[in-house]
């Protein structure tokens, strides 16, 4: 899988460094500029992500987000905003410029990760029918097949496995698998994840044992 490479745009050396450390330590990498100068100078291609601080010197944030937005080849870029304007007003202005998210100083690193991570899942773009043997899943029509008989999975078991297939031998932990497949707005616990996990095991017939567990970390697709 390839690895996933974040620009930091930000003015403080210190929190760019604390930044960047995570992200490395996460199995990203990341590159530091501290303008919006700087950032324009990059080869932006090459990035799948860019957190962007709003108060830059010279060319701000938001500035440096809408001339993101108005290049063609750019356009797609994921961003996250990292700032401590949090009003209302100014959370509204950098939806309105095409944020993917919006995170507030001062933040915890494990939040921030978090946020990379879901957007990244996001935005990474899956292809149209994935398989296994004979197990297919078919983005376009929500359905699984085994053998090209249909597997009825509920909406949540889905998206578990599309995620799980997508990306086979990555270990997602319980808490990865909450913030990227369940809605934002549901609380539900780990021991949820366990539960649809076991019951998508059943449901995939022989193919259950693709559906690995390393202890102590999480799950993963055994391809």
């Amino acid at each position: 899988m390839e690895t996933k490479r974040i620009l930091i745009v930000d003015d403080e050396p210190d929190l760019c460094d604390i930044v960047a450390f995570n992200l490395r330590a996460a199995g990203m990498e990341a590159d530091v500029v501290h303008s919006g100068e700087a950032a324009l100078a990059q080869d932006l291609g090459r990035y799948h992500l860019a957190l962007l601080d709003v108060m830059l010197p010279g060319i701000n944030g938001f500035e440096l987000a809408r001339r993101l937005r108005n290049d063609e080849s750019t356009r797609s870029l994921p961003v996250i905003f990292l700032t401590a304007r949090d009003s209302e007003d100014d959370t509204l202005h950098g939806f309105e410029l095409g944020a993917d998210d919006y995170v507030a100083k001062p933040f915890s690193v494990k939040q921030l990760l978090a946020r990379v991570r879901a957007v990244l899942a996001r935005t990474t773009p899956i292809a149209e029918r994935l398989s296994h043997g004979g197990l297919t899943i078919d983005m376009r029509r929500k359905q699984a097949s085994i053998d090209g008989n249909e597997v009825s999975l509920t909406r949540t078991e889905f998206d578990l496995l599309r995620l799980f297939m997508a990306h086979p031998g990555q270990v997602f932990s319980r808490q990865q698998l909450l913030e990227q497949v369940w809605p934002s707005d549901v609380i539900v616990t780990e021991r949820t994840v366990d539960v649809n996990v076991t019951r998508l095991r059943k449901k995939l017939g022989t193919y259950g044992d693709c559906l690995a567990t390393r202890q102590g970390f999480g799950y993963f697709f055994k391809a």
